[in-house]
């Protein structure tokens, strides 16, 4: 297995006559050499010598003894691992502390091999870069690797020293949190679960694990409201003419509230001896300081933004007199995103810019990402040091394909050359069958690391390397789902419900012979295609969650359907191994099993169709059941229920105590938008009452933001045990509308309204039947 040619030249700088001094290590499964540590080694020092051993092990077959400098002669071949007074002998100009953070030297002196860096793991890292870029080794994940095989190993002259720009570097995956996996991938996010022996992880302040309070939001945290407000209102938000605290932040004029302040962030961080960061920054919502002063420092900053760094940079000179080494964070988020006119930055402060509103099919450069490109490109011009928290998943929905492949490099690039020091790569730790969710973390870990190296080579290699003969395939899978988002021209968020709108029932096509592809090529290798069947999870999921519509697509369109056939023996296919693989959450804090039983519930027993439709052409017709509805805070203003009236058994109900839309059905691009198509909703009510108001119908359109159809229904027309058919008009639909259905709010008087279906008729020049 080598790594491409591109991939390595960044990093090995290789003297012109590198091969005429060549050092072999091991020949034909045996050595000279022997690895050398200090005489009193750091905890990390003695991992790097030891994972050094271990793998060179598994390479070459030859166990190299790892010996103290104080017990070997100068003269024996030697691997010095670490700073020590064997290295200044070899390397007498060398001072690893003046390397830049996490700083590595790999560098061949005579007939020894020098691997060192910065406390406390460059050393780690200059050996794991050794074992990688020139030996061979791969990890692919925490518990999966690949190691050449050589009894006999030469390398070339060597001479890298190397410090990476982004000090902290974080892929915010499942697996790639492991301590020992993280390490090797050269990440140090606090998250990262890296114990002291492999050099440890950015620690923050009073950090909180998966509460955030330290890490990010935590003016409160830091000045509960529960033990100030009462004594001191005049600390938090004045809103509306009046302190609260509710979805409020802090009065950040107020000097009083900032010593306190100051007081409880110092506290914190004694008991956080070894943080890096305190994260100084406004809480999770709106609801910034109304009150003069306030509002007369935003006017003069020309941004809100401009108040809150004049208060963070008073905490950061307050913290800086007694932790001269910690940096002080703080947001550039939502309302403070816009860099401010006057207000600099102190220099251990840190602004972190979050690109959650930013479109991940396109380049941060891209014209969908204008805006929050020309922040950043503000705030570089004004502050040294940046940290960004980026999006690299989509958060409503882990198990379907996110096209952000193409856009991952070169965002890490832009931050990069935009003064960033620390990446926090959001992606979705809380499923293990993500979109490719190995290679991702895989990729931007490498990325992050070395930012210049060849993305696309480095994804070939991964998929080479862990997919064999199935990745041709796997990589033009990739390709369909990259071309079909940026095709769609769909600011593609990282909050998408599913995939509709970017990635079409041909698209979906293409994707499922790839992978039909991709599992024949390595049918007769287990791992491997097990590998393969849980990546295609996403796009199973895809066609499980839209098969309803994607069928009337290809029905309407009179298209191929390469979906399930049996769709209720897929999904429970699909469910049972997304449990044996312990998939987590779905969603962003929602259990799989919540998503099990919405799956299972969209494949039930089929309706038969509408009396008004039983005489029509299948193509002239469409049903929209229950199981496709979208329900508003489900099993308290909307839930389906049995109902053995309902053409399916099953029906939407909802109590008649409020005025929500709470029943709903988006129109997708898969459904009928074409037209004119006529337009009925079949529902009913239960009322104690004999007149006024039941229920409200109609469709929305959010373009124009206007009802395109409406109708208030009376419970004398709606009111009894059978469901009746009410017309709502004939409407040209487009791939935004949404149906609707709300009861009346008449607590006591309407117990409750029922709706069954919706269908649509094609209006054929304005023929289409009337009930």
């Amino acid at each position: 297995m080598k790594r491409s040619v591109c991939c390595v030249l960044a990093f090995l700088v290789v003297c012109s006559a590198a091969w005429a001094h060549e050092l072999t290590l091991v020949t034909e499964g045996k050595s000279d050499y022997v690895i050398v540590v200090p005489a009193r080694p750091t905890a990390p020092q003695t991992t790097a010598a030891r994972e050094l051993q271990e793998h060179l092990a598994k390479v070459t077959g030859a166990t190299l003894k790892i010996v103290a400098e104080d017990k070997v002669s100068p003269e024996t071949p030697q691997i010095v691992v670490g700073p020590s007074d064997r290295m200044k002998q070899l390397l007498p100009t060398l001072d690893v502390n003046s390397l830049g953070y996490d700083g590595i030297v790999i560098k061949t002196v005579g007939k020894n091999l020098v691997l060192a860096g910065r406390p406390p793991r460059g050393t780690l890292y200059a050996v794991y870069t050794f074992l990688e870029d020139v030996v061979g080794c791969r990890w692919w994940t925490s518990t999966e690797s690949f190691f050449p095989k050589k009894p006999t190993l030469a390398i070339a002259a060597l001479d890298i020293n190397y410090s990476p720009k982004l000090r902290y570097r974080e892929a915010f995956y499942t697996d790639a949190k492991e301590g020992v996996f993280a390490t090797r991938s050269k990440c140090n996010g606090y998250f990262d679960r890296v114990s002291p022996e492999y050099g440890g992880h950015y620690n923050f302040a009073g950090f909180v694990h998966y509460n955030f309070a330290g890490f990010v939001h935590t003016f409160y945290p830091l000045l509960p409201p529960k033990k100030y407000f009462a004594a001191h209102p005049e600390w938090y938000s004045e809103i509306g003419g009046k302190r609260t605290t509710e979805r409020a932040q802090l009065c950040l004029t107020n000097e009083a509230m900032r010593k306190e302040f100051v007081r409880n962030a110092l506290a914190r961080l004694r008991k956080t001896p070894d943080a890096g960061f305190i994260s100084i920054s406004q809480n999770d919502w709106a609801g910034r300081c109304e009150c003069a002063k306030c509002k007369a420092v935003e006017e003069e900053e020309g941004a809100p933004s401009g108040l809150l760094l004049r208060f963070v940079n008073a905490v950061a000179e307050d913290i800086g007199k007694e932790f001269p080494n910690v940096l002080v964070e703080t947001l550039a988020y939502q309302y403070t995103r816009k860099p401010p006119k006057l207000a600099r930055p102190r220099s251990n402060v840190v602004v972190r810019l979050c690109s959650i509103e930013c479109s991940f099919v396109q380049p941060l450069e891209g014209p969908q990402n204008e805006k929050f490109c020309r922040d950043i490109v503000g705030w570089s011009k004004i502050a040294p040091k940046l940290f960004i928290w980026d999006y690299v998943a989509n958060f409503s929905n882990y198990l379907i394909p996110h096209p952000n492949y193409r856009v991952l490099a070169p965002n890490i690039r832009f931050f990069v050359n935009h003064n960033t020091i620390g990446l926090f790569e959001q992606g979705d730790c809380g499923s293990s069958i993500g979109d490719f969710v190995r290679l991702r973390a895989w990729l931007i870990a490498h990325l992050m690391w070395n930012p210049n190296l060849d993305e696309k080579a480095l994804i070939r290699e991964f998929m080479q390397g862990y997919y064999g003969a199935a990745a041709p395939h796997l990589l033009a899978y990739l390709d369909v789902i990259g071309d079909a988002g940026e095709r769609s021209g769909k600011h593609l968020r990282c909050y998408l419900e599913d995939t509709d709108g970017w990635l079409t029932l041909a698209d979906l096509n293409k994707a499922t012979v790839l992978f039909e592809k991709a599992q024949a090529a390595v049918a007769d290798d287990p791992v491997i295609s097990a590998r393969v069947r849980r990546e295609r999870l996403p796009l199973d999921h895809t066609w499980l969650t839209r098969y309803n519509s994607l069928k009337r697509s290809s029905k309407l369109q009179g298209t191929a359907f390469l979906g399930p056939k049996d769709p209720v023996a897929a999904c429970e296919e699909f469910i049972t191994l997304a449990e044996k693989l312990n998939v987590g959450r779905y969603r962003e804090g929602k259990p799989f099993a919540e998503r099990a039983e919405s799956l299972r519930r969209r494949f039930g027993p089929a309706a038969p169709a509408p009396k008004l439709c039983s005489k029509l052409p299948e193509n002239d017709w469409v049903d929209l059941q229950d199981n496709e509805f979208r329900l508003h805070k489900p099993g308290v203003c909307a839930k389906i229920v049995d109902d053995p009236k309902a053409s399916d058994g099953k029906a939407a109900r909802m109590p008649g105590d409020h005025r929500q839309w709470a029943v709903s059905f988006v129109i997708s691009d898969d459904s009928a938008t074409s037209g004119p198509w006529h337009c009925y909703v079949v529902a009913r009510s239960e009322a104690k009452v004999k007149n006024g108001p039941a229920l409200e119908i109609g469709i929305y359109d959010p373009k124009t933001r206007k009802k395109v159809g409406y109708r208030r229904l009376s419970v004398g027309e709606s009111a009894g045990a059978d469901y009746r058919v009410f017309d709502l008009g004939s409407h040209v639909l487009n791939d935004q509308m949404y149906f609707w259905v709300a009861p009346p709010k008449r607590p006591g008087e309407v117990d409750a309204v029922y709706i069954d279906r919706i269908f649509l008729i094609r209006d054929k020049q304005g023929s289409a039947t009337k009930p």
